[in-house]
């Protein structure tokens, strides 16, 4: 084998290994180019979420939508006054602080008159009356006490 063919040879291999670097460079510029790609677009349109994140609706309509005759944001009865109701109560505290109560206007009236002097609530102005009228029709107290006894009813023995 004469020096030229030795040439040739070394040739094709140098050839052949810049062939199989440039394959290998272009996979790997492949590979960055869509894992940044995936890692960009989960970040600013797929974020990861806490498993109780709660989707909050964006439209003015959805805020206020109102399902079997329940308020859906608050939990809160339909009926009138609602709405003010939803404004100033809720801006402060959650609505399961007015849900879980039942008082009558009169207390109703004072708490009120408590938040005013102690936490800060503002003057309600015209919008009290409604709003006394709405928490004492859908959340006074209620006089049903216990259970009534079930009747009709075939009780059995428990065996030991």
């Amino acid at each position: 084998m004469g020096v030229e063919e030795k040439f040739k040879q070394s040739v094709k291999g140098i050839h052949t290994l810049l062939t199989i670097l440039l394959i290998g460079f272009i996979g790997v510029l492949i590979i960055l180019f869509f894992t940044i790609k995936d890692a960009t677009t989960s970040t600013t349109n797929s974020p990861v979420l806490p498993p109780d994140y709660v989707e909050v609706p964006t439209q003015e309509d959805d805020l206020d939508k109102i399902e079997n005759g329940i308020h859906v944001r608050t939990g809160f009865v339909e009926g009138e006054g609602l709405l003010l109701v939803v404004q100033n109560c809720t801006s402060c505290h959650s609505a399961k602080l007015v849900t879980q109560n039942r008082m009558s206007k009169e207390k109703w009236l004072a708490t009120i008159r408590w938040m005013q002097e102690t936490q800060n609530l503002w003057d309600l102005g015209v919008n009290e009356e409604p709003i006394l009228n709405y928490l004492s029709t859908y959340y006074a107290p209620n006089q049903i006490g216990r259970r009534a006894n079930l009747e009709n009813v075939e009780w059995y023995e428990l065996k030991e």
